[in-house]
Order: C-alpha cells, then structure tokens, then sequence
C-alpha cells in the first residue's frame, strides 16, 4: 500500500467512514466548522494498532499501550474548540502526548505546539507518527506534566489529556493572560472538563464543561 493511500484510509478507515464521524460529532455539539475539518482530515487510524484500525473512526478511546489510550474524537474535538474559542494561539503547551492524535489536530491553529509525555515509548512513537503527516511546528519532550514546561512559558493555551486529582498550580502559572488551561480534574468515574481563563487582574474564570473520563495524571517519567 503507497504512503498516499495509507493515509487516507481504505474500508473502515475511509472518506465514507470519517465523514459519518464528523456528522455526529456536529450532532454532538461541536460548531466549529475548522475544527470539524481536521477531525476528518487527520488519519486516526495511523495513530492506533493495525488490529484496531477498522474501529479508529468510532467515537469510542481506544487502548494505545502502556495503560493509556487515544482520546474519543468527540473529547478532542471538544477540547480544541474550546481552545480555540480564546483568540488566537501562538504558543500552546500540550501535557500528555500520548499517540500524538490530539496533537496532530491541534497543530494547524497554533504557531507552536510544546508536548509533553511522561512515557518514553509513546513520545518516540508520536515523534515519528508526526513526523511521517509532516507535521512540523510541534516540539516533543520526554518529561513529567505537573511540572510543566517552564522555559517556554507563558502560554496562550494548555490542554490536559490526563486528569489530576485538582488543577496543577505550576500550570496556571505557566497561562498568559488571556490564556486558557482545559484540563480534566477528580476521581476515575468523578471527572469534570474544566475551562480556566486567566484574566487581567492575574486571576482565574472557572467553567464547566462537562463531565469526562480520563487517565490519571501521573507524576515523573518512564
């Protein structure tokens, strides 16, 4: 199979299949029509094992390994939305890697995207997914997401793939004003999405964006 037609997907992974995606995830909520756009564009199934490739348009997490999973289109969707809904995003500082698949829709509305994952394993394997869609305004570190990416900061967004038990200070302290954090916060079956804005006074708005399921958010690396 050419590199071509790999990408774009054939059977369970075609133009058909990824459409159906996309036209639920508009019945679901999601409005923004340019983040709807790359949901169908970006090849979800190059970023899952080849046995599950058939499933990789469902709207369902999927196992990645090392215990953690790709997000469910519709929470990714809905996370960059959200982002995007600020204003425009020079610098975004992503904290969970993982296979790279939120990143990889992320990446067109940023100037730079900075991405952390803890597990070294899905780092190399998302650096060379990326590097394959050539997608080449992302920055990979092996490292651990509670602390952030410091020397890169401030951000104009962070998004949080995992969800710790409450929302990292070292995190809102690394957002610009203006900035937003999106991160999932609580207890496996107790989570909830949370939009923080930081305003101009150097404190925080708080929102709800409904309730989620996430891995936890560990600290260190491996």
């Amino acid at each position: 199979m050419s590199e071509t037609s790999n990408h774009a997907g054939i059977g369970m992974t075609s133009a058909r299949t990824r459409e159906r995606l996309v036209e639920r995830l508009r019945a679901q909520g999601i409005h923004d029509e340019r983040v709807l756009e790359r949901i169908r564009s970006v090849p979800r199934h190059l970023f899952v094992d080849e046995a599950l490739a058939s499933r990789a348009y469902e709207d369902t997490a999927l196992p990645i390994g090392f215990s953690q999973t790709i997000s469910q289109p519709y929470i990714v969707a809905r996370m960059t939305e959200a982002l995007l809904a600020g204003g425009p995003l020079r610098k975004v500082l992503e904290v969970g890697t993982g296979c790279g698949y939120q990143t990889a829709v992320l990446a067109p509305f940023c100037g730079k995207v900075y991405s952390l994952e803890r597990i070294a394993g899905l780092s190399k394997r998302a650096r060379q997914r990326l590097k394959e869609l050539e997608i080449r305004n992302v920055l990979l570190k092996h490292g651990d997401g509670f602390a952030g990416w410091k020397s890169m900061a401030p951000f104009d967004g962070i998004l949080v793939a995992a969800a710790p038990l409450a929302v990292p200070e070292g995190l809102l302290k690394q957002l610009a004003k203006g900035g937003r954090l999106i991160v999932p916060v609580g207890r496996e079956r107790a989570q909830e999405l949370i939009l923080y804005r930081r305003n101009d006074k150097e404190g925080f708005e708080r929102r709800s964006l409904g309730a989620v399921s996430f891995v936890p958010l560990l600290g260190g690396t491996t």
